[in-house]
């Protein structure tokens, strides 16, 4: 049985259902043999599917949650598990229903546990989830991350799953209390939502229109991130490049990136992602004329087939792409481009497929997110005819990886011998142990795995090494270097940062790779989708 909660917000879905299993604070207490004294506080782990975007909503949902006095869970089983969840792709069904499967008899082995399901799967599915998976105890939207807190008390105290999906933002995510995964590098999103209106793509009716902050306020933001330690930022936004919409400056984006290259302290400046329709001449400039904004360009082609492009309502053509990026490379030589394409959209021809060859083939990407198409409830596309058999989206698929892992190779390949300098990160690569590797990040954003040299000083994540590249995979790049001539070491605020990071969290300092885990950093797990890293 269901009913309204009385006096919702306007434009609010709000609702309450019985669950499985949502015992009461008191329940839990005794079911967990906790005696009368002071309650133990309740653990978390926020699992995050999707793209960058959600990353960064995560960060803000175990901000929240620390803020409510939740503590993260340090490996063992987690009192509250929130999914934040990705829905452009259909196995992002797929992904959320089947960990909900898996964890429905260990909440019922665990009173008192709960499920938490935000997004923008819940922001589509919203009593969907419920219905399929009676157990969760609450539900929430991507307009509304900040009610997580009070919809898991309610959800205690009323014994009944709490449903919660807001038509429009009420507060900007950015003022919300922010749990950040890494302390030196950071995101920082300048607009949400889309204006655009690509058939393929769910994003716009889950986000809503595009909304910018204001210039100061996302300065404000950095600033307050670089004196906390980091010296990376990525900006982020549906489409970073038409930010300035909504008060009407066309050179907004440009000036905001050179007046990030005005803050003290702050050293690599990304930003993800841009639509090449709106991408302008000016923030060509302003990357190429920006010290610390980095030659690396993430620009989605999605396909090379102008018939294919105007079926996905992507307002330029395979012409003005390339064009694109022969400027960028003329005015940044160096610039490592990546992209997104998309395999099979309904109606590809053969010829449209080629064309998209051609165009990779043309284009020299570093790295390519492929993806196979798929029919979304709610696009355009879903009932476009001419849907492509699965057998042959996967063939061409496959010829596409094929090719671009080839271009990535030989690309790569190109960097041997370079100097490099190298953001190390608490991630290292599958085979650390056995190769006694580090990794980080080069400028132009390529994986380094890299050793230090005997007797040489081992960086912490955070600090630079320069190094130079010895040999080249298709996913990654190594750096061995002969001997401590050949290595250098930049101790940075960020490392001393990290440091700080793992003293707060009473955890000893990491050592190499960050295998020293401090408790404070388990609290946010990435299901993000992410390429292959192959170790030797």
């Amino acid at each position: 049985m269901s009913f309204t909660i009385p006096s919702p917000a306007a434009g609010t879905t709000s609702q309450s259902a019985s669950p499985a299993a949502s015992p009461t604070a008191s329940t839990e207490a005794a079911a967990a043999g906790h005696s009368s004294g002071p309650a133990q506080p309740r653990t978390y782990q926020v699992r995050t599917f999707g793209c960058q975007m959600n990353v960064h909503d995560s960060e803000r949902m175990a901000g929240m949650l620390e803020a409510a006095g939740y503590v993260p869970s340090a490996g063992e089983l987690a009192d509250v598990v929130v999914f934040n969840t990705c829905a452009v792709r259909e196995n992002a069904d797929n992904k959320l229903y089947g960990n909900l499967g898996i964890l429905a008899p260990v909440k019922a082995a665990n009173p008192g546990m709960q499920i938490a399901v935000g997004g923008c799967l819940a922001q589509k599915d919203r009593e969907t989830i419920l219905k399929k998976a009676p157990w969760v105890d609450a539900v929430f939207g991507t307009h509304n991350v900040g009610a997580l807190p009070a919809l898991l008390d309610r959800a205690r105290h009323n014994s009944e799953a709490q449903l919660e999906i807001l038509e429009s933002l009420d507060v900007f995510p950015s003022t919300l209390p922010t749990k950040r995964d890494s302390v030196y590098s950071g995101w920082v999103s300048i607009s949400v939502g889309c204006n655009n209106t690509c058939t393929f793509c769910i994003v716009p009716a889950l986000r809503g229109k595009e909304k910018d902050r204001r210039p100061g306020d996302i300065l404000a933001e950095i600033q307050a991130l670089v004196d906390d330690g980091a010296i990376e930022v990525t900006l982020l936004g549906q489409n970073v490049n038409s930010y300035g919409v909504e008060f009407g400056d066309r050179q907004a984006f440009s000036k905001l990136l050179r007046a990030c290259g005005e803050i003290p302290g702050l050293e690599r400046v990304r930003f993800t992602s841009p639509h090449p329709a709106a991408f302008t001449d000016d923030v060509i400039d302003a990357m190429a004329e920006t010290p610390n904004v980095m030659p690396q360009l993430h620009m989605p082609l999605q396909s090379g087939s102008d018939k294919v492009l105007k079926d996905m309502k992507r307002s330029y053509r395979s012409t003005k792409f390339l064009g694109i990026l022969d400027k960028v490379r003329e005015k940044i030589p160096h610039a490592a481009i990546s992209t997104d394409i998309i395999v099979g959209f309904p109606g590809e021809t053969e010829d449209d497929f080629q064309a998209t060859l051609d165009v990779v083939e043309k284009s020299r990407f570093a790295t390519a997110f492929t993806f196979q198409y798929s029919k979304r409830p709610g696009t355009p596309a879903a009932d476009l005819p001419d849907q492509l058999p699965k057998a042959v989206v996967q063939e061409r698929f496959e010829r596409l990886t094929a090719l671009q892992d080839r271009i990535a190779a030989e690309e790569n390949a190109r960097q041997l011998g370079r100097r490099v300098e190298v953001l190390v990160t608490a991630q290292s690569g599958r085979k650390a142990e056995e190769t006694h590797r580090l990794s980080g990040r080069s400028q132009d954003q390529r994986l380094v795995h890299f050793s230090v040299p005997a007797g040489a000083e081992v960086p912490r994540p955070g600090d630079l090494v320069t190094v130079t590249i010895t040999e080249a995979g298709a996913f990654h790049l190594i750096a061995d270097p002969a001997t401590a001539d050949d290595y250098s070491l930049r101790r940075s605020r960020a490392g001393d940062a990290w440091d700080r990071s793992q003293a707060d969290s009473c955890g000893a300092p990491a050592g190499p790779g960050g295998k020293t885990g401090a408790p404070g950093r388990t609290g946010v797990s990435l299901g993000m989708p992410s390429l292959p890293v192959r170790g030797r």
